[in-house]
């Protein structure tokens, strides 16, 4: 099956491709801003079907569109991505010895729109400082959710991990999997 995927994020091609499916990237763009009266599990799934149907849009073919959405949540907070090493060192002396909560929502638009929550816990061990500044000396924080990427070398970070590793990566593959054979 081919689909089109909404989204610029390597992670996610890199686990569509674990998984065998044939994708076409949608270059899209929506505001993916949170006004923190949203609910974070209202605002994941709205953004990953606002970001299907903005695929949708551009899909000339009767291929079905799948994007997604993942947000690191705090004491009920969103923490958005780093923008910068200043926020990626923000964002992780927040983590650090916490648990804390991964959101990524997974749609999919074919005949039907539908749209698969994945919810994850993750523990953080207590960071030093010097830990937290060689990460953020990486990049690899940047534009990242939560200010870590969980494949990388934040791995180290991780004291326990209840759920989904592909969902903590951006892409629940258990709930892709899910929609794709919903569309056979």
């Amino acid at each position: 099956m081919k689909i089109y995927l909404a989204s610029r994020s390597p992670r996610r091609h890199e686990l569509l491709k674990q998984i065998d499916v044939d994708f076409e990237i949608v270059d899209i763009d929506i505001d993916e801003s949170w006004d923190s009266h949203e609910k974070p599990t209202d605002y994941v799934q709205r953004i990953a079907l606002e970001k299907a149907r903005a695929g949708n849009a551009f899909s000339d073919e009767d291929y079905p569109v799948l994007a997604a959405d993942t947000a690191v949540i705090l004491d009920g907070h969103i923490l958005g991505k780093a923008e910068n090493k200043d926020d990626a060192r923000s964002m992780l002396k927040q983590l650090s010895g916490k648990t804390h909560t991964v959101l990524t929502a997974v749609s999919l638009i074919h005949k039907h729109e539908k749209t698969l929550l994945n919810t994850s816990s993750v523990t953080f061990k207590k960071l030093t400082q010097k830990e937290v500044d060689d990460y953020c000396e990486t990049e690899e924080p940047i534009g990242k959710a939560g200010g870590y990427a969980i494949q990388g070398r934040a791995a180290i970070f991780i004291k326990r991990l209840e759920g989904s590793y592909s969902g903590v990566m951006g892409l629940p593959l258990f709930e892709t999997q899910q929609l794709l054979i919903s569309t056979l």
